[in-house]
């Protein structure tokens, strides 16, 4: 097992439960084991009816058509709706493993439903799952980058890993690439993105540097995926390059407006529920000048979303606010008296789509407009914050990783952010990449299990 976060962990774990002799090599220290996973807190689940964690019904093909509007179609379909059956036992088998759940958290997330949240998060479930492949016997090694496959057309078999004080090779009957997508590679985002990259900030871990990605498509992996699509949220600017997580989130954009560096509105805060569209604003503000936003509300959605880390720049007056946050007095003004006049009186309601609109803005907003007007004013500036790329290798629905001519390998599988380009060509929804990962895991292991006894 190349990688050992959430979905490596669950693979290594269902062929040690089938018999087989499993090792995980994991590229980073110990202390940050487990990739983007330790910042989880939650995953999407289908269910057919009220569960211990999970409310209401969530069906197949609910879950299918929220993935579809928020990819715009872009998804292989056979793989998504597989994806979305086989989640149905998701909680259940974390929960046999040792992982325990909470009630849903409130305010924007609108979550209840369709999200089941981790009890002390991602490294809690990390932990667990930790502590269940090592009572397993399952061997695991940390700061163990893999730099090198050797293939024989169809068939791996070794890998080169590197070590101090000399690089060891390793043989195996079967691989499973779990090992992340390439976010953290400044330099390869800058191939996509151009020189704009440079302020991206990465929620995630800067462990994930696309080594097993490129090494596998070296080796005549199918790509798939669009290498400028990616799971990327708006962040506050004031977090860290790595690591900050998903505390340095910014949930408050559909209760208020954003604003560019110059002051402008530049898209629709309101246009469908928060976990569905919250993904979409890390590349709206990439789109803007300076890679920069700045998200306003008033004292009436004081309390009515999580906060975040960083606590909101707080003025008596718009004018103030916009003169310490570092943008034009006159504009933001008047962007906001411009906004307020369009207002549409509704009856304002954060946990359904009300229809408190804007009427005549060139930029409407379609859901909980209401006017900016009670002080104290609140600012968050935001930066795009990448949590994980799409771009990776081609799956069948066994996990087998494909060939560009279409034939599988014979003995290689592939887990998590390294193929969830099959089922999220762009967008994302909240909670899908623990899906993915925890189906395709489960997938994996068990298939490389029965390749390598047989």
């Amino acid at each position: 097992m190349v990688g050992g976060g959430h979905a490596g962990l669950t693979a290594a774990i269902c062929a040690a439960e089938l018999g087989a002799s499993v090792c995980i090599l994991e590229g980073s220290p110990r202390t940050h084991r487990a990739g983007n996973s330790r910042h989880t807190r939650n995953l999407r689940p289908m269910h057919e009816g009220p569960t211990f964690v999970l409310q209401d019904t969530y069906t197949e093909d609910e879950y299918f058509d929220d993935l579809m509007r928020v990819t715009d179609g872009i998804t292989n379909e056979h793989l998504a709706r597989m994806t979305i059956r086989e989640s149905a036992d998701s909680v259940q088998w974390l929960y046999d493993h040792g992982v325990r759940f909470q009630p849903p958290l409130g305010g924007t997330l609108h979550l209840g439903r369709t999200n089941a949240f981790f009890l002390g998060g991602g490294k809690a479930v990390m932990n667990a799952l930790y502590r269940e492949a090592e009572r397993l016997g399952i061997e695991i090694h940390y700061d163990a980058e893999v730099i090198d496959l050797e293939f024989e057309v169809d068939t791996f078999k070794n890998a080169t890993v590197k070590y101090e004080p000399e690089n060891k090779v390793i043989s195996a009957a079967t691989l499973v690439a779990a090992s992340g997508g390439f976010e953290s590679n400044t330099d390869w985002l800058k191939e996509a993105w151009g020189a704009v990259a440079e302020n991206f900030l990465i929620r995630g871990t800067p462990y994930n540097m696309g080594g097993m990605i490129k090494l596998l498509h070296k080796n005549a992996a199918q790509q798939i995926g669009d290498p400028k699509q990616c799971h990327a949220v708006a962040i506050d600017g004031r977090a860290p390059k790595f690591d900050g997580g998903i505390v340095t989130r910014v949930d408050c954009v559909s209760l208020g407006i954003v604003v560019n560096d110059q002051a402008h509105r530049f898209y629709d805060e309101g246009e469908d529920f928060w976990p569905k569209r919250y993904a979409i604003w890390g590349r709206l503000v990439a789109a803007q000048n300076n890679q920069v936003g700045h998200v306003i509300i008033d004292q009436k959605s004081k309390g009515a979303f999580m906060p975040p880390v960083f606590p909101p720049i707080v003025a008596d007056t718009i004018g103030e606010l916009a003169q310490k946050i570092g943008i034009d007095e006159e504009q933001l003004i008047e962007t906001i008296e411009d906004f307020n006049q369009s207002v549409v009186p509704g009856n304002f309601d954060h946990t359904e789509l009300d229809g408190c609109h804007t009427d005549g803005l060139k930029i409407a907003k379609t859901n909980w407009a209401r006017t900016i007007d009670q002080p104290p004013y609140s600012a968050y500036s935001l930066k795009p914050g990448i949590t994980f790329t799409y771009l990776g290798v081609g799956v069948t629905d066994k996990a087998q990783v494909l060939m560009e001519d279409g034939a599988k390998y014979k003995n290689v599988f592939a887990a998590g952010e390294i193929m969830a380009g099959n089922v999220l060509g762009k967008g994302y929804l909240a909670g899908i990449g623990m899906t993915i990962g925890g189906v395709f895991g489960r997938k994996a292991g068990k298939e490389a299990a029965k390749n390598a006894l047989n």
